[in-house]
């Protein structure tokens, strides 16, 4: 088992999924050992803290202090909820899949640990309606621990009981977003809520509740079997633990690679992604997913971190870069992802609603020879308008914005040719 590579120790190079004996064997279900009935739900909050763990479903906030706002002991009696996010619809990004598929006990460990220290009793893994294969996995595991006496009462013979099921989601992005996957999970439209109150003190029917990222919970039992100290050492730079990077596009080698967070970006593409296509150029790339800004070649050697990241002006999100080559057209790049964003807003408030689409259309035109030179400033309008957070009510149509800035920012001639030629440069031979 390595002690370096936590998340994919136990992924095969086929692709099967591990069972249950299987992942026992491999040391399995320790750090579930270790915490039930010998370690406090603050003890095991303490070391989740002082590992400096931070959420690797794109926000990046700091997973104990999270867990810390749940209210404990007296301060709310009743029932107490996890709720894994596996709704993994973010474009270009599939890391969760990987970890879903191949090792869905490491999953199960990770919550049972998790939920223990905020004392949850119910447990939910609230997974994407198309992740088919990883669902039947999650129930067929699920089963098995309810067997083993690691799920249902008095789990390990301790006074500690816990219920765990699968929900498939109904298929939208706005689940991604915690509140909006409540309200879905309780039968609702998949509407965002306002905050506060915050889901850790009101959130599932009322009752206090975490949600957190399939990749964050996966972390938990190894750094409570090893240690704050061991978590922290695996990071290259002030950020903690190893990062499932992803990279698309055309390189030689798109896939997933669990490696020290920190890693450089030129080392993800060049050396685990193979580089390059033959007879193809990088341009840009979004670092963490399609609700991130390009950084372009000048950015190679910076250290996919989520402070180095942010310095640079875009976000470490998912850590799943998607590449930009030379014979892509940029302003089609972002037109795809504007009328995904504009397709999957939940309609609630008027700038994502309407915003959104005119901003797709805006481009579409663009794209298809109709632009006018005015059509950059009311695109700018619209970065500064939806981009600015507040002025919405989730995070959904800034986070559609930043592909849009950042391509003005970097590839504002390529807007600026479809205009002034009144077509799209890339349509002969290219790519859109």
């Amino acid at each position: 088992m390595s002690l370096d590579l936590p998340l994919t120790r136990n992924v095969r190079a086929d692709r099967s999924p591990t069972d249950l004996k299987a992942y026992e064997a491999n040391g399995g279900y320790r750090g579930m050992k270790a915490a039930i009935g010998k370690l406090s739900p603050a003890d095991c909050l303490q070391i989740i803290k002082d590992s400096n763990l931070r959420g690797r479903g794109g926000a990046g906030f700091p997973t104990g202090m999270k867990w810390s706002f749940v209210p404990m002991d007296d301060a709310s009696p009743g029932h107490k909820y996890l709720i894994c996010n596996a709704d993994e619809m973010e474009p270009g990004t599939f890391k969760d899949r990987l970890l879903l598929e191949c090792d869905p006990h490491q999953l199960i460990e990770g919550m049972i640990c998790a939920a223990y220290t905020i004392q949850a009793d119910l447990a939910y893994i609230f997974i994407r309606a198309e992740y088919h294969k990883a669902a039947e996995l999650l129930r067929e595991a699920i089963a098995a621990c309810y067997e083993r006496g690691y799920l249902g009462n008095n789990i390990l013979g301790s006074d500690y009981s816990l219920q765990m099921q699968v929900h498939s989601s109904a298929g939208r992005y706005i689940c991604g977003e915690e509140t909006a996957l409540i309200s879905s999970l309780e039968g609702k439209r998949a509407n965002p809520r306002a905050k506060p109150p915050f889901p850790q003190v009101s959130g599932l029917w009322g009752r206090p509740t975490i949600v957190n990222n399939v990749e964050t919970l996966c972390n938990i039992h190894h750094i409570i079997e090893r240690g704050a100290d061991w978590f922290q050492g695996l990071g290259l730079t002030e950020d903690a633990g190893t990062k499932l990077y992803g990279v698309s596009g055309r390189v030689k080698r798109p896939g997933c690679w669990e490696l020290p967070i920190g890693t450089p970006i030129r080392e993800i593409i060049e050396r685990h992604a193979g580089g390059m296509e033959d007879g193809y150029r990088l341009r840009g790339f979004l670092p963490g997913g399609g609700s991130t800004d390009f950084l372009t070649p000048e950015h190679l050697d910076l250290a996919m971190d989520y402070g180095t990241i942010g310095k640079a002006g875009s976000r470490m999100g998912t850590g799943t870069m998607i590449i930009l080559d030379d014979k892509t057209c940029p302003v089609g790049f972002v037109k795809n992802l504007m009328e995904f964003f504009a397709r999957e807003s939940c309609g609630f408030c008027t700038p994502c609603r309407d915003g959104l689409p005119w901003s797709a259309q805006v481009l579409d035109d663009i794209e298809g020879g109709r632009g006018r030179p005015e059509d950059m400033d009311t695109l700018a309008r619209q970065v500064e308008f939806i981009g600015a957070i507040g002025n919405t009510h989730c995070a959904l149509a800034p986070g559609a914005m930043e592909p849009l800035q950042s391509a003005m920012k970097y590839f504002r001639e390529d807007f600026e040719r479809h205009i002034s030629g009144s077509a799209c440069p890339f349509c002969d031979g290219g790519a859109h």
